[in-house]
């Protein structure tokens, strides 16, 4: 699978053909744009080529065109993948070498994906009614609140890897108090059900000292 901005040769073999096959190549990027890259013939006219920049991400159209002998329409759709994030791309509590020393391993190659998505997850579940100091950016000042948080997303990630990301955070988390925020996710049949937040998350946002990590008056579930 070719990523954003790869230059490509775009191919097209065509059986039957002469020295009156001709072809053309019509491409529509994942916006709808349309270009008209020129094909050449090395070989008489069975195999055309095209130079091609992948510019976004998303679904492109190849439309070959054939005319002449072997006369034909030819389409090829190619999925092209984003550049690759960076830490400095998303919103994260933790950094792949802390988790890297929070698995004592190497980290998984989505890496980023998954600390960017156990911080929104952090957010949104058991920070939601937490107060504590912030930067310009949002992210907590104290060290001892930072360090807690990236402890709270390794131990998400460390999770995901061991029982597989779910995407329907919805419970069946049950009984668990952190500040005045009571997690009461899931009743009666659910409890058969996993877990959809790492024990270790829970616990490292638990231990936090009370002067470090203040809660406003709230109840709440799923």
């Amino acid at each position: 699978m070719p990523d954003v901005g790869d230059l490509v040769t775009a191919q097209l073999v065509v059986s039957p053909y002469d020295e009156t096959t001709s072809v053309t190549l019509a491409v529509t990027a994942p916006d709808g744009t349309e270009s008209t890259p020129v094909t050449t013939t090395a070989d008489d006219g069975q195999t055309w080529t095209a130079p091609l920049t992948y510019t976004a991400a998303g679904i492109w159209l190849l439309r070959w065109t054939v005319t002449g002998t072997g006369a034909s329409v030819e389409t090829e759709t190619v999925a092209v993948a984003p550049a690759a994030a960076t830490m400095a791309d998303v919103r994260s509590y933790a950094t792949t070498t802390q988790l890297a020393v929070f698995l004592h391993a190497a980290p998984p190659l989505d890496a980023v994906k998954l600390l960017e998505r156990a911080t929104s997850l952090l957010d949104s579940d058991l920070l939601k009614a937490a107060v504590h100091d912030v930067d310009d950016d949002g992210m907590p000042t104290d060290e001892v609140v930072a360090a807690a948080f990236a402890e709270a997303v390794c131990a998400q990630v460390e999770f995901w890897g061991e029982v597989g990301e779910e995407t329907d955070i919805s419970g069946p988390l049950e009984g668990v108090t952190i500040g005045s925020v009571s997690l009461q996710f899931g009743a009666g049949d659910n409890r058969s059900s996993p877990d959809y937040y790492a024990p270790k998350m829970i616990r490292a946002i638990q231990n936090i000292p009370a002067d470090k990590l203040r809660w406003i008056a709230f109840t709440g579930g799923c």
